[in-house]
């Protein structure tokens, strides 16, 4: 291989059923998983709200907004503004959610009347993050919308996989998880090829939160290093809040083994250590200073660890869990004036505490998810 190539050109795809496969959302995720699949020989249909990036992607196979210097494969065709229609979906073997958390729900409501019941497509959810209004996660906002069928065969992919080193075809690994083994196996099926390994696992709501907590510790490392902390602080906050997430997915009702996979510390090191991360960034420029409002103003895309932190907020009151480093980048996020050097002394004049402390059994949450889809509170969930 060429040491000056970022492409992995020796690496021959691995052939694989052909799949005409939806994606949902057109950002710097979405777009560089259309890239992959449609290298991968499927059929790929790209949708996005916005008629004029359908319109420039279709005509010169680029993205007006996200990856820009990146040349995408003819066989992806953009769509939209509008949502495809029913018989459309019908002819689709994949949906692919690549939309933010805020809007699954709206768009499982818009797509439900054309999803059929008896053999839908296989729904795969890449998102991260915490629904805010309601403080679910993904899982139980399909229960919600599609039933607890639908819900119990849903597939999420998470991991450390940056979109610009994706379409580069650097090497990539990520967890796959469904509540089924099957459609964790589908799942796999579709994505797997020798520069994007994937492993399976049955615990969704492990990756879920895994996925979705990572980016609130990915602000407190940025705030870290703005502040001009170097690699003590970055590594112990980065420990310490994996021992958080935990903590708190255990009390949820995940496997605490779900957090030490790809979906779990992989994603974490990644997003808490590289300034590629939005989420890092945020902190980063916390720490330096500037005002949330004005950072998300010209970030130019989301970063859903900023949302994300009020649901964790939430959810770490109801389990009644101890999540220090969590709590603080609320406080900075939305408490009533506190600043990073406040928050900073108050986590380092904390008293001594156990490093490894899980709680023996879930709280409510799992309860109430497994109630929705018809499982057995008990059911034994493993990474």
């Amino acid at each position: 291989m060429p040491s000056h190539s970022p492409y992995l050109t020796p690496l021959s795809r691995t052939p694989g059923p052909r799949s005409r496969v939806l994606v949902l959302g057109a950002g710097n995720f979405g777009s560089c998983l259309a890239d992959h699949l449609a290298d991968s020989e499927h059929d790929v249909f790209m949708w996005s709200r916005e008629g004029d990036l359908v319109e420039h992607f279709n005509k010169h196979h680029r993205n007006l907004r996200y990856l820009k210097d990146h040349e995408f494969p003819k066989r992806i065709q953009a769509i939209g503004p509008e949502l495809p229609s029913s018989t459309f979906i019908k002819g689709i073997d994949v949906v692919l959610f690549a939309i933010p958390t805020e809007g699954v729900r709206v768009t499982l409501d818009k797509l439900r009347p054309s999803l059929d019941a008896n053999n839908p497509p296989l729904l795969i959810f890449v998102n991260k993050g915490i629904e805010t209004s309601t403080n679910q996660l993904t899982l139980e906002i399909i229960a919600d919308t599609c039933g607890k069928d639908i819900a119990r065969v849903a597939a999420f992919l998470s991991g450390p996989s940056f979109a610009k080193e994706i379409v580069k075809r650097q090497p990539t690994m990520v967890s796959i998880a469904s509540l089924s083994d099957e459609h964790a196996e589908k799942a796999t099926a579709v994505f797997h090829q020798p520069w994007f390994r994937c492993y399976t696992g049955n615990d969704p709501i492990g990756v879920e939160l895994a996925g979705a907590l990572k980016n609130v510790y990915a602000i407190a490392t940025g705030i870290a290093d703005g502040l001009g902390y170097e690699n003590n602080t970055r590594a112990s906050l980065i420990t310490r809040g994996l021992a958080e997430m935990t903590r708190v997915g255990t009390a949820y009702g995940a496997n605490p083994l779900t957090f030490l996979s790809l979906a779990g510390v992989g994603d974490l090191f990644l997003t808490c250590s590289s300034s590629s991360s939005r989420n890092y960034t945020v902190g980063h420029r916390l720490g330096k200073g500037e005002t949330l409002e004005e950072i998300i103003r010209t970030l130019g895309s989301v970063a859903e660890g900023v949302t994300t932190a009020k649901g964790l907020h939430a959810i770490v009151a109801e389990l009644g869990v101890e999540a220090p480093i969590a709590t603080s980048v609320y406080d900075v996020l939305y408490g009533a004036g506190k600043n990073v050097d406040t928050a900073v002394r108050e986590l380092m004049e904390m008293p001594p505490s156990k490093e490894l402390d899980l709680p023996e059994q879930a709280g409510t949450p799992l309860r109430r998810l497994m109630k929705k889809l018809g499982l057995p509170v008990d059911r034994r969930l493993s990474a």
